[in-house]
Parts: C-alpha cells; sequence; structure tokens
C-alpha cells in the first residue's frame, strides 16, 4: 500500500509542474501587465503618472525581468512557501489564500457530502424501480443537475429567497453579523447562509453520482451470484445492502477526483454571483487587475487541492480492491 501512496505521489509532480506553466503563460497572455493597468486607473481618475515613476513600479514588482525569469523566481519562491506578492491588496498573497482558500475547501467539501446524502438513496431506489416514477423524478433531478450552470441557479435560487422568504442569502454572515464575535448566534447565522451555496454547488456532484450509481447497481442487479442469493432465501433488503450496493458504490468513490474539482471550480462562480468571501471573487478582481501572483497562488493552490483529492479516491479505491494497489486485473 505504501508504495502505491508513493507511485500516486510521484505522478502529481509533473502534473504540478504543467499546471505551473499552463496557468503563467496563461495570466501572461492578456498584453499589459498590473502597472499599465493601474497607469490607465490613474489617467482615467486625472492623475498623471510620469515614465520615471512607471519605470519605478516595473522594477519594484519585478515586471522588467522577461516572463521566464519571472516563472522561475514565482516557483522557487513557492517551493519555500513564498507564494508572491499582491500588487492590489498589497499584501503577501500567502495571508490572502490562508484566509480565503479554507473557506472554498469548506463549501466544497460539504457540498460533496451533500451531495452523497441526497444522490445515495435516490440512485438507489431508480435502479430497484426502474421506469417507476421515482425513476424518472431521479433522472430528471440529475439532469437538472447536470445541464443547468450554477452561476444561473445561484441568481434564480437568491431571487427567490429574497423576494419570497425575505432573506437574503449573499455573503456568509448577515451584516450585522460580520464583525461580530464568535458566538453561537453567529454560527447560526453561517449556516443558514451556507444552505444556498451547499445546495447549488452539490447540485452537479448529485447529477453525476446518481447517474453512475444507477447505471453500476442495474448492472450488478443482472448478475449471477444476486440471482443465486435470492434463491437461497435472503431477503430483497439483506440481497440488496450485502452485495450490489456494496459493489456499485466501489466506482462511486473513483469520482470523487472528477467531482471535487468541478465542486471546487463551481464555488468560484456561485461564490461571485452570492458574493461570497471564499477565493471566487478574489480571483475574478485578481484577474481583472492582472494581478499575477495573486491568481497564479490561487490557482496553484486549489489545483493541488483537486490532485490530492483525486489521490485521497486513489487510496480509497486500492484499500478496498486489492487488484488496483497491486496493479492486477480480473481474469
Amino acid at each position: 500500500m505504501l508504495a502505491f501512496i508513493v507511485r500516486r505521489l510521484i505522478t502529481i509532480i509533473p502534473l504540478l509542474i504543467l499546471i505551473s506553466i499552463v496557468s503563467f503563460i496563461v495570466i501572461e497572455l492578456p498584453p499589459g501587465d498590473w502597472v499599465e493597468t493601474r497607469v490607465q486607473q490613474l489617467k482615467l481618475a486625472g492623475a498623471t503618472v510620469d515614465d520615471t515613476e512607471i519605470q519605478r513600479l516595473n522594477s519594484q514588482y519585478g515586471l522588467d525581468k522577461p516572463a521566464y525569469q519571472r516563472y522561475f523566481r514565482w516557483v522557487t519562491n513557492m517551493l519555500q512557501g513564498d507564494f508572491g506578492y499582491s500588487f492590489q491588496w498589497n499584501q503577501p498573497v500567502s495571508e490572502i489564500l490562508i484566509e480565503r482558500v479554507p473557506r472554498t475547501m469548506l463549501i466544497a467539501v460539504l457540498s460533496l457530502i451533500v451531495s452523497w446524502l441526497i444522490s445515495t438513496p435516490i440512485g438507489i431506489l431508480s435502479a430497484i424501480k426502474q421506469y417507476s416514477w421515482i425513476d424518472y423524478l431521479g433522472t430528471f433531478i440529475s439532469f437538472i443537475g447536470l445541464a443547468t450552470p450554477g452561476f444561473l441557479l445561484a441568481l434564480i435560487l437568491a431571487y427567490g429567497a429574497l423576494n419570497i422568504l425575505g432573506f437574503s442569502p449573499l455573503g456568509l454572515n448577515s451584516i450585522e453579523m460580520i464583525d461580530a464575535p464568535m458566538s453561537i448566534a453567529k454560527l447560526v447565522d453561517l449556516a443558514k447562509h451556507l444552505v444556498l451555496p451547499l445546495i447549488i454547488v452539490g447540485l452537479t456532484g448529485t447529477g453525476v453520482t446518481i447517474r453512475v450509481l444507477r447505471a453500476n447497481l442495474l448492472d450488478e442487479l443482472k448478475k449471477q451470484y444476486v440471482i443465486t442469493a435470492r434463491a437461497k432465501g435472503l431477503t430483497e433488503y439483506q440481497l440488496l445492502m450485502k452485495y450490489p450496493v456494496r459493489m456499485a458504490i466501489n466506482p462511486l468513490i473513483s469520482t470523487i477526483g472528477g467531482i471535487l474539482p468541478a465542486l471546487i471550480g463551481g464555488e468560484q462562480l456561485v461564490s461571485i454571483v452570492l458574493s461570497l468571501d471564499t477565493t471566487g471573487p478574489v480571483l475574478l478582481r485578481a484577474a481583472i487587475a492582472q494581478d499575477t501572483y495573486l491568481v497564479g497562488g490561487i490557482v496553484m493552490i486549489l489545483s493541488t487541492l483537486a490532485l490530492f483529492g483525486s489521490l485521497l479516491s486513489d487510496i480509497a479505491l486500492a484499500s478496498m480492491d486489492p487488484r488496483i494497489r497491486f496493479g492486477g486485473t480480473s481474469k
């Protein structure tokens, strides 16, 4: 098992290098840089900026260096725990990440849990009652989750919550609770504001999980061991939970590696619409302002977390199926 984990960790290293290269190139693709963007803003505001000041700013932020030198300097500093300096926020990127990334991951992980709690019973019922109204309802829910963009659903539900329930779902806390010390009342307020993001972000994972679990369980129910177990007198509940469901959930664990990055990406858009204090709004503002190191730091941290989420799903599968960790195949 240890050798399997080491092999998987080694494969993550080239992926992170590739992600860092691609993300830095994409960040550098738009014309200009942060200094040019800032100078244009100052000129629009009526201020005058001379060439000497522009050169000083470029030298101060290292923007006068070639792109490849800035990339290697950025990567080298990241390996030492320094993600660079945010031009826009005027503070180290690591301080912004420490504040925002845990909130993003909390919403993504809780959304995954909510998704499983909703989709698992629906997927099982859809399979054992195939072509019934329950199956059609589960199919409808899965299609809604797969086809509806998260930001559109966030706009619709936020509008409904405000106009029907009289509750503003924007932010992670109500205005009067933002600066209040931590208390039971603030935690309750936080929980109320988390309901909508968890439902919206988790709906995509719900649609995928329902379809995967339904298909896997239908396949298992047709196998010979199920027919044999039923002939031996097992009740339908014992038969279902002891064998087919356990086998059908096994492939479901492998989808964590694909669902978790999707949930993290979906959270970025939803957080912008709902004004959540996570990485989404910060990433958008940084991209518009061409705040290179802040954008790169957020992308690298979220990509690393997504890769380790995939690693955890592989480890869980390997612990359940020895063929995976020993590289064997079924005969």
